[in-house]
C-alpha cells in the first residue's frame, strides 16, 4: 500500500526568515557605520549617539 505525505514547508520558511534577518542585520550595521563616518556633524552625532546607546565602542 502506498502512503502519501504532504510536502514539508518548514525548511523553506526557516530559510526565508533567516535570509530576511541577515539582510536586515547587514543593512542596520551598514547604516550605523555609514552614518558614523559621515562628514555632516548632525549625521555623525546621530550615529555616535546610537553607538553609545547600543554600547558599541567608538573611541
Amino acid at each position: 500500500m502506498a502512503t502519501l505525505s504532504a510536502p514539508s514547508t518548514s525548511n523553506a520558511v526557516g530559510t526565508g526568515a533567516r535570509a530576511i534577518a541577515l539582510v536586515t542585520l547587514c543593512a542596520g550595521l551598514a547604516l550605523v557605520f555609514a552614518v558614523g563616518f559621515a562628514h555632516s556633524s548632525t549625521l555623525h552625532n546621530a550615529g555616535h549617539d546610537t553607538r553609545h546607546a547600543l554600547a558599541f565602542p567608538c573611541h
